[in-house]
């Protein structure tokens, strides 16, 4: 009998629900099925406005997202379950991510706030539902994030071949795989910065577009090395792992202060902005794992041919798409909090200690006992 879990992510490009259906019978990881549900414009909309720090937020906006995502996410499980003729009682669990809207890791007291109510989840589906992974994290003073890092090294560790996965979302982030040569070897990851986040803000400022398809509008622009220069000072850059970043910091906001020159081409600023993601994952793989032999890489950001092709270009070794390997570089972080979910059902850690700088490694998640027959 397979052993079935879901795993349900909204990332911080917030565009939708991915939905995966993992079988994770013993120690692999096999997708069954995927699906996406976007989000209409109005909700990516009220999301946004709950995930600017810059403005104030009413506790009924906020609840009755929170609900509304819940039901949302109960619904992509739910048509995983009728795409495959799989009954509820079924799947062991489902491991919901939610959706960030806030994570503060360094703050006097620290937090990661996601919405997507796993009260809703649980009782619309009747399957078990393990959520809010990030908080005991930082409980035990870690960063909370990355936490996709211990799936990589179950799904992409090579006895003889050392490895980084670097994952393009909203925010980018890398996982450092040595090779397993005699048992397994130190995995380190963190967030290198803007992943998507900037170009995407960008282009719809300019154009009312929700990203740069295939890279299109920044090829039509010059990089500014200068700005790019400017910008990779900014003290995020210089900080020694662990370490995470959200969107909250890396907004147009946070790029206003840089543009001193207010009258450059906007394709411009896109072209340098996708020149600064390139630099930073290059710049952190090269620093912190200078022994890599392989890049892997997924998130939305591999759908980005000019960003794909100038890590490709700027790193001394291979860089593929992790469909290379037979993954969707759209499907891993869905998978991954399947896994994370089995991890937390089984009683084991899920996070890593080397990379969130957490004192212990801890069973992460609340759980959410399904509805009883």
């Amino acid at each position: 009998m397979p052993e079935l879990y879901i795993g349900l992510m909204s990332g911080t490009s917030t565009d939708g629900i991915d939905a995966a259906l993992v079988d994770l019978t013993g120690h692999s990881a096999k997708l069954v099925d995927f699906v996406f549900h976007p989000f209409t414009a109005e909700l990516k909309t009220a999301i946004q406005h709950l995930s600017n720090a810059n403005h104030p937020v009413f506790l009924h906006d906020y609840g009755r997202i929170d609900c509304q995502l819940g039901h949302l996410f109960a619904d992509a499980a739910k048509a995983l379950l009728a795409n495959n003729a799989v009954a509820a009682g079924s799947i062991q669990a489902i491991g919901s991510h939610g959706q960030t809207v806030c994570h503060a890791p360094n703050q006097p007291f620290p937090f990661s706030l996601q919405i997507g109510d796993p009260n809703v989840i649980a009782e619309q589906t009747g399957i078990t539902t393990v959520a809010d992974f990030r908080r005991r994290d930082l409980a035990c003073n870690g960063q909370g994030a990355p936490l996709v890092p211990a799936f990589h090294q179950a799904l992409f560790s090579h006895p003889q071949t050392n490895r980084c996965i670097v994952n393009i979302g909203g925010i980018a982030n890398i996982t450092v795989l040595p090779a397993q040569q005699g048992g397994p070897a130190s995995v380190k990851g963190f967030d290198t910065g803007p992943g998507n986040t900037l170009m995407d803000e960008w282009i719809y400022k300019h154009q009312g577009l929700a990203f740069d398809r295939n890279g299109n509008w920044a090829k039509t622009g010059k990089i500014d090395y200068s700005l790019v220069a400017r910008l990779k000072q900014d003290c995020y850059f210089q900080l020694a792992p662990p370490k995470s970043t959200g969107k909250e910091y890396f907004s147009l906001t946070w790029l206003a202060a840089f543009l001193t020159d207010k009258n450059r081409p906007p394709e411009n600023i896109q072209a340098s902005l996708c020149h600064l993601t390139a630099l930073s994952i290059c710049d952190a793989i090269q620093e912190h794992a200078p022994m890599t032999e392989e890049v892997l890489v997924c998130g939305g950001g591999v759908h980005n041919g000019l960003l794909f092709a100038t890590i490709a270009d700027t790193l001394p070794c291979q860089v593929v798409s992790t469909a290379f390997y037979g993954i969707d570089p759209d499907h891993v972080e869905a998978m991954a909090f399947a896994w994370l979910a089995k991890q937390t059902l089984h009683g084991l850690p899920g996070s890593l200690t080397a990379v969130t700088g957490a004192s212990q490694s801890r069973c992460l998640g609340g759980m959410y006992q399904a509805k009883p027959d």
